[in-house]
């Protein structure tokens, strides 16, 4: 099993139409709306390689409103306390202070 992501761009008021179609897609695990560039980012969930051939050429391309999507294999998934710990570096107790709180 592999994890992909689509980024999508839809028509202008089409976004969540799109997205609710998206999540009937077989293979689609989870879908949002986003700000930026793209306009959506479905994750999609997959046992092979001709599944996202089939998800993203074959039921992607069938929903009216798609504009435009870019496809990112992920190499690698981190477990979450490994990703909590790196996001709060810096945020640990200092010992100059005697313990009380984040450094400033």
């Amino acid at each position: 099993m592999f994890t992909a992501f689509v980024m999508i761009q839809t028509e202008r008021r089409r976004t969540q139409e799109v997205a609710r179609r998206l999540a009937e897609v077989s293979g689609v695990a989870e879908v949002y709306s986003v700000t930026g560039e793209w306009d959506i980012i479905a994750v999609l969930r997959l046992k092979d390689y001709q599944d996202l051939a089939d998800t993203v050429t074959g039921a992607m391309v069938e929903i009216p409103g798609i504009v435009r999507t870019n496809t990112h294999l992920a190499f690698r998934a981190y477990p979450q306390s490994l990703l909590e710990r790196s996001f709060s570096v810096g945020l640990e107790d200092d010992p100059a202070a005697g313990g009380q709180g984040p450094r400033a």
